[in-house]
């Protein structure tokens, strides 16, 4: 029999990274999105662990028949950690403000379809678009589409004021965030903690000797394949594993030579073993993947195919490519986490044998994040892309991979406008294709969801639909 909910105490959580701040309207770092999302800010609607949407700060929405205006109606008795009630207002200004070219909001695209937001009442938005956009109500199921107060955005990034659960306590640089339950919250019983503390253990060994000593009670994310192995055999904890929505890839800078040519990027593709990268990464727990998007999603082809590991081709398009003795490169790969890590170094090794010497530079989070993600610094990188149905980003020339395809880019526009489910699917079908064959990245594998935790935990999520550790309804046994 399940363990009826026991209210209060404290959960730490053991996290590989510090987020570089906490707003999730201004970066797309998943750190922030893992901690603030659903437990500190919230959105109209959200995403539950089957990854089905539901309401959030929505009561319900109505959608016009020609699937041009939205009706949200909020819930009555929603409050900010301030105090202060949740209007429609606040609705407006948050959408207005993403639309800003000024705020920076790393997907400013997710609302360019809305033509205007009309406040009807206190609890009632109505906002219009452009042009139809089947992804508009997923896209606000996002933690960038997080609601916020316009008097609390000067301090978002060090001290968010949001609806959620709970609210901000503390943040001591280099070692924790803690969080508190907020009494005020609308929905009756939850959450059943006292107080999260997230706590930034960036070495797999310590993260395992702090579960081990009782320290944390959840090595949240990041949890090593070696090391849930070993929990697994211990029956004083317990291990989850799960589907995520990451997306592992090697990527290309498309716009610096040699990585601009595509039989370069395909001699790369060829060159790299992606069942030895998953073996040696993470242990063989996780699902190769053909292209960017992962089986959770409904609209996910099996590409894997295309590209078998073939060194000798590998060799054959380099030499056609003009390197028949292959080139030197930078493979910059982020601090904190392991298994990317891993997975670089490996590919490294392999590429050396069809000539491509692989210098590793090392970065702290912040620097990737300034230098390859914002600057498009780099040669070669690897990374797992942790947003749920982000293959848009294909589509904008000046994301951090720079592939600039103007068929892509017409494809991406026409499944956003195309309402019918069947002629959706077929176009996603088209554009996992495109970009497979264009090697725009070196798609890897699904990143794995382990999570290992103290027997006295409950109701930590099963699966990963969205970058986000909600604690709303989790709880400690005595």
């Amino acid at each position: 029999m399940p363990t009826p909910p026991t209210p209060g105490g404290t959960l730490t959580i053991a996290v590989p990274d510090e987020p570089p701040g906490l707003d999730p309207t201004t970066s797309p770092a998943a750190a922030i999105a893992r901690i603030v999302y659903n437990n500190l800010l919230e959105g109209l609607v959200k995403l539950n662990m089957q990854g089905e949407i539901v309401r959030a700060l929505a009561e319900r929405y109505v959608v016009s028949i020609d699937g041009m205006e939205y009706t949200f109606t909020l819930r009555q008795g929603v409050k900010f950690h301030n105090g202060r009630p949740l209007t429609a207002d606040d609705v407006k200004f948050t959408l207005e403000r993403n639309l800003d070219p000024q705020t920076g909001h790393p997907h400013r695209n997710y609302y360019e379809s809305i033509r205007d937001i009309e406040v009807i009442d206190a609890r009632t938005v109505r906002i219009g678009l452009a042009k139809p956009d089947a992804m508009f109500v997923f896209n606000l199921a996002r933690a960038n589409s997080a609601i916020i107060a316009k008097e609390e955005v000067e301090r978002l990034k060090s001290h968010p004021i949001g609806t959620g659960p709970f609210q901000f306590v503390e943040w001591v640089r280099g070692d924790r965030i803690s969080l508190a339950k907020f009494k005020d919250y609308y929905e009756p019983g939850v959450p059943y903690l006292d107080r999260v503390v997230f706590r930034f253990i960036q070495d797999p060994s310590a993260q395992l000797a702090a579960l081990r000593a009782g320290d944390v009670d959840v090595i949240g994310v990041g949890l090593s394949p070696e090391s849930a192995i070993e929990l697994k055999a211990d029956p004083a904890f317990q291990v989850i594993e799960g589907l995520t929505t990451t997306d592992v890839i090697v990527a290309m800078n498309n716009g610096k030579p040699p990585f601009s040519d595509i039989r370069v990027r395909k001699a790369i593709t060829y060159a790299i073993n992606r069942d030895e990268v998953i073996k040696g990464a993470v242990f063989g727990m996780a699902k190769p993947i053909g292209s960017h998007m992962d089986p959770l999603n409904p609209y996910y082809v099996d590409l894997n195919h295309l590209y078998e590991y073939d060194p000798h081709k590998a060799k054959q398009l380099l030499a056609e490519a003009g390197y028949p003795q292959g080139f030197e490169f930078v493979l910059r790969l982020a601090e904190p986490y392991m298994a990317y890590r891993r997975a670089g170094e490996i590919i490294a090794g392999q590429l050396a044998k069809v000539g491509l010497k692989a210098k590793i530079e090392i970065l702290e989070w912040g620097q990737w994040l300034a230098r390859i993600y914002r600057q498009a610094d780099y040669d070669m990188t690897v990374m797992g892309h942790a947003e749920p149905f982000d293959i848009g980003i294909y589509a904008n020339a000046q994301y951090y991979f720079r592939y600039d395809n103007r068929t892509l880019r017409a494809l991406i526009k026409e499944a956003d406008a195309t309402l019918d489910d069947a002629k959706r699917r077929a176009i996603y079908g088209e554009v996992q294709r495109l970009i497979a064959e264009d090697a725009v990245n070196v798609f890897l594998y699904n990143g794995p969801y382990l999570v290992g935790m103290q027997k006295t935990v409950h109701n930590w999520w099963t699966n990963l639909p969205i970058p986000a550790i909600d604690v709303t309804r989790v709880y400690k046994s005595k």
